[in-house]
């Protein structure tokens, strides 16, 4: 077996990349669990008979709930979910506190997609002045939740946000709400509508943790191949051997 004789630059490499990559791998195979987890529990409850707005705050398990719900939408209060795209498109999400009359509960609805591809003027849209009756299902982000931010008292509705955070429009509307986004049905009163649950696969999470993996492996053989070739190139001074007596 050759002794291993690795320099002190590939050494620190190694120190501080390895573990690194391993971690960045073990992430993204949590990554992929959480993922899995919510498309479980949505598969397990998108079939399931709706429940009643009055439910929501008494169900033990309510993520991706359907929701029954008959009120008015608050048109002056609207939230327009920024950098989202459809088929190459820019364009906004359009969340609406809506008014559930049974529960007498304020739930932030996501009404769907909007094009907006001229930034110079806000995007167009309309919103029902009369009750409606509508269905929606209770959305989980995966991972950390959204955040509203802190837009200023002063900001104009409708407000452009780049996260979302329901508990804390409550906050600032001084209203009692539900602290998840509803997501609407199919209705008269919905935009476009065809949203993944998750952005990205469990698959997509476990291909990048093997490459991590995959990567730290060739790390560490090229650790090695580095130290038993530095070995190889040593002189014999390197080895420690003594020079010839001279005659």
């Amino acid at each position: 077996m050759k002794p291993l004789r690795p320099r002190l630059a590939p050494t620190l490499v190694l120190l501080v990349l390895l573990p690194v990559m391993i971690a960045l791998g073990f992430w993204q195979l949590d990554r992929g669990a959480q993922k899995q987890q919510l498309l479980d529990t949505w598969a397990r409850h998108r079939d399931a008979a709706p429940v009643l707005g009055t439910d929501l705050y008494t169900l033990p398990d309510p993520d991706f709930r359907r929701v029954t719900l008959r009120g008015t939408f608050d048109p002056d209060h609207s939230l327009l979910l920024d950098n989202r795209q459809r088929d190459g498109q820019v364009g906004v999400e359009l969340l609406q506190p809506f008014h559930d009359q049974a529960s007498g509960l304020w739930v932030l609805i996501n009404r769907g997609w909007l094009p907006w591809p001229d930034r110079r003027t806000p995007p167009v849209f309309t919103t029902p002045s009369q009750p409606v009756s509508l269905q929606a299902w209770v959305y989980v982000a995966p991972g950390s939740a959204f955040q509203l931010g802190d837009p200023t008292p002063t900001q104009q509705w409708p407000r452009l946000v780049t996260a979302i955070e329901p508990a804390t429009l409550w906050t600032q509307l001084d209203r009692s709400g539900f602290a998840r986004e509803l997501r609407l049905d199919p209705s008269p009163a919905a935009y476009r509508l065809d949203w993944p649950v998750v952005n990205m696969g469990p698959e997509k999470h476990l291909g990048y943790a093997v490459q991590w993996f995959a990567m730290s492996s060739a790390l560490v053989v090229l650790y090695l191949y580095l130290g038993w070739h530095d070995y190889k190139k040593e002189t014999p001074h390197g080895r420690g051997t003594q020079p010839p007596e001279r005659t």
